[in-house]
């Protein structure tokens, strides 16, 4: 096998357990006393978790202050928290939460240092500085199983509207120093997160082991992350107490967090491109966005190979992922794409996923979404689709 040359970003320490997070206090306290909290508005604070962990972070010694981010952050939000904390001696940043939370805790902890705007930074809307860093220490702690925020070097914040966006600040300095994975928090989450959250993860999966910039490495971290996702996922998503959903929401964890890892090495494709705009331009949450489009652009992908690159080594990942998703059956390629696509239209009516036209997009929306998903994911998709191959995964799923 020939090794294509790559490079890598680098990774936090990963901390991955049942009950890793009663390690925060010590964690923690390895870089100082002062501390910044960053949580959602009640997904964790309504856990029976949070109680024992606040005493023990008192216990420890730790004086903190905590910022509340409920829903996804915008810059201004980040500007105003981080105006408040500069200069206060904040030695760590701790977020607990989603991806929103780690990615405005992340997005914090990087400008904390020197207290200026994230707009100085944000990439295709900011002022185009380049960042420097050092960042404050960040500890991220994954509360569901979607972006993988916890692993990458991207903080993503949003301006939500027609005129909006949903934008990068990015950079190997903002990569957290650790990274605690617990399955045990995702029991609190309801099955339409685990749902969104969950395509979300697979998606990034998918489409990194498609990446035109994907190598070995990344392929083979991949290739787990999907494993884990295909055996794991409806187990999780059906819940319960048993040892049957306890090892999906671990099987589900661990799959988010290779996907937070091999998007942050080689990329994504068309889905997450498209996410961009339909996220600024109208309230679709993200991972809705992902699993009510990857069968449309898995479908549009596949034959717009076929038809332009039908020796692209795409072509075969895309066989090796359907025979994944049905597994015990002798298919031909062929026959392994139209199985790909099949199972994941499955996905999407069993998950009950609601179209674009639920949010509002409606057929005068399209061309702004196409001319705005041009940048970021768009350019590592395994191939360059045209306008109108892009207006049609939208109206697919319209």
């Amino acid at each position: 096998m020939e090794i294509p040359a790559f490079s890598t970003v680098r990774l936090p320490r990963i901390i991955f357990a049942e009950n890793s997070h009663t390690q925060l206090p010590s964690l923690v306290a390895t870089y100082g006393r002062q501390m910044l909290l960053v949580t959602g508005a009640s997904s964790f604070r309504a856990t029976p978790y949070w109680p024992p962990l606040r005493d023990a972070l008192t216990a420890a010694g730790l004086q903190w202050s905590d910022v509340i981010v409920d829903g996804e952050p915008s810059p201004q939000q980040v500007d105003r928290i981080v105006a408040e904390f500069y200069q206060k001696g904040i030695d760590s940043v701790l977020g607990i939460g989603g991806g929103s939370v780690l990615d405005a805790a992340k997005a914090i902890a990087g400008l904390l240092p020197k207290g200026n705007s994230v707009m100085d930074y944000l990439e295709g809307v900011g002022q185009g500085l380049s960042y420097t860093g050092p960042a404050v220490p960040f500890i991220a702690v994954s509360t569901t199983a979607g972006t993988g925020s916890e692993a990458t070097m991207n903080a993503v914040l949003s301006e939500q509207g027609r005129d909006g966006f949903k934008k990068s600040f990015r950079h190997p300095d903002l990569v957290a120093e650790v990274a605690v994975v617990d399955p045990l928090l995702l029991a609190s989450c309801p099955p339409a997160l685990i749902a969104a959250n969950g395509m979300d993860a697979f998606t990034q999966l998918l489409e990194s082991y498609l990446s035109c910039r994907a190598n070995p490495l990344t392929d083979a971290l991949a290739w787990s992350g999907l494993q884990a996702m295909t055996q794991h996922f409806f187990a999780a998503w059906e819940g319960g107490d048993g040892a049957v959903a306890r090892q999906g929401r671990a099987g589900i964890a661990y799959g988010a967090l290779i996907s937070g890892i091999t998007l942050a090495q080689v990329g994504l494709g068309s889905v997450h491109g498209l996410a961009s705009p339909l996220g600024a331009y109208f309230p679709i949450p993200h991972g809705v966005v992902c699993g009510t489009l990857v069968a449309a652009a898995t479908e549009r992908n596949i034959r717009s190979l076929r038809q332009r690159q039908p020796d692209s080594p795409a072509l075969e990942k895309y066989a090796r992922l359907g025979r994944l998703l049905n597994p015990g059956a002798e298919l031909t390629d062929p026959q392994a794409w139209a199985a790909l696509i099949t199972r994941l239209h499955e996905w999407t009516q069993r998950l009950a996923l609601p179209r674009l036209g639920h949010y509002g997009v409606r057929a005068s929306d399209v061309d702004s979404i196409v001319a705005g998903c041009r940048g970021g994911s768009m350019r590592t998709n395994p191939i360059v689709l045209s306008d109108d191959e892009i207006r049609e995964i939208i109206e697919l799923r319209r």
